[in-house]
């Protein structure tokens, strides 16, 4: 079982205009998001999506401490980006979780690039177009 010797791990993680900086030390399995606890972040949804790494994760979650400060975009995209920067921190610390969460999803380790279409110029949507009237 091959872990790092480095006492913090930073990390970083995007999705659409949400950034999320993860930074896990030795302790006893705090996540801490934005100064407070997991169990008080977000929706139940957004919790269960941020907890995935760490679930897959089992007793090596279990001896680090994580605190994740985000910006940036919606619920949703933060809570990608979170979970993204943590799973990163999480592999940086042991580098046999690579494996489980690449067959997991792959997600977990590499960032969703795709971002909001801009809208057109003179048009109210991005894919909307003008409507045209020959009266």
């Amino acid at each position: 079982m091959k872990q790092s010797k480095q006492s913090l791990i930073h990390t970083r993680g995007k999705r659409k205009r949400a950034v999320a900086r993860a930074t896990l030390n030795k302790g006893k399995g705090n996540i801490k998001i934005n100064g407070q606890s997991l169990d008080s972040f977000g929706t139940k949804m957004m919790r269960l999506r941020i907890a995935e790494p760490l679930i897959l994760a089992g007793d090596v979650a279990s001896k680090v401490n994580c605190s994740v400060n985000v910006h940036g975009g919606g619920s949703s995209g933060q809570a990608d980006a979170i979970r993204l920067a943590i799973a990163r921190a999480l592999v940086e610390h042991d580098e046999n979780l690579k494996k489980i969460f690449t067959a997991y999803d792959r997600l977990l380790l590499v960032a969703d690039v795709r971002q909001k279409e801009v809208c057109k110029p003179n048009d109210s949507k991005a894919r909307a177009k003008r409507q045209k009237s020959y009266r």
